[in-house]
C-alpha cells in the first residue's frame, strides 16, 4: 500500500486545522494559536514549569522561554519562585490570562466542532481519535493531555 497520499492528507489537514483555529482566535480575541496552546498548558498543569511546555508542546526550551516572555509581557501569566528548585520558576496564569483562556477555549471548541465534528458522525470521530492517538503515542508511551 502506498502511504504517501495518506501522509500528504494528514499534513494538509494539520495545516488547514492550524490555520482555521488560528484565524478564529485572531478574529475573536486577537490571540495567536501558539499563545493559546501555551496558556492551555499553564492553565491545566499544576505547578507548571517551562519544561512542561517543552514536553506538552514538543518545542525547545528556548522557544518555551520566549513563549512565557510573550505571555508575561501581555499580562497573561507570571513566574513565581519555586521553593523546590530556584532555577525553575512556577508559571501561573493571571486573572486576565485565565479569562482569556476560558474565552479562547470556547472559540477553539467551536472551530474544531465545525471542522471535525460536523463532517464526521460520532463513531467515525471516535475511530479517528483512537487511530491518531495510536499514531502519536505508540504502544507503551505516555499519554499527553494537551
Amino acid at each position: 500500500m502506498d502511504l504517501k497520499p495518506l501522509f500528504t492528507d494528514l499534513i494538509r489537514l494539520e495545516i488547514e486545522l492550524w490555520d482555521a483555529v488560528d484565524a478564529r482566535l485572531r478574529g475573536d480575541l486577537d490571540l495567536q494559536l501558539r499563545n493559546y496552546l501555551a496558556l492551555q498548558v499553564i492553565g491545566t498543569t499544576p505547578s507548571c514549569r517551562v519544561y512542561n511546555l517543552v514536553e506538552r508542546l514538543g518545542i525547545t526550551v528556548g522557544t518555551a522561554s520566549k513563549a512565557v516572555d510573550r505571555l508575561e509581557d501581555a499580562g497573561w501569566c507570571l513566574r513565581r519562585n519555586n521553593p523546590k528548585d530556584r532555577r525553575s520558576p512556577i508559571l501561573e496564569l493571571t486573572e486576565t490570562g485565565e479569562s482569556l483562556l476560558d474565552k479562547a477555549t470556547l472559540s477553539v471548541d467551536a472551530e474544531l466542532a465545525l471542522r471535525l465534528a460536523s463532517p464526521l458522525d460520532g463513531q467515525a470521530l471516535e475511530q479517528l481519535t483512537a487511530a491518531v492517538a495510536r499514531l502519536v503515542r505508540p504502544s507503551g508511551t505516555e499519554e499527553r493531555t494537551a
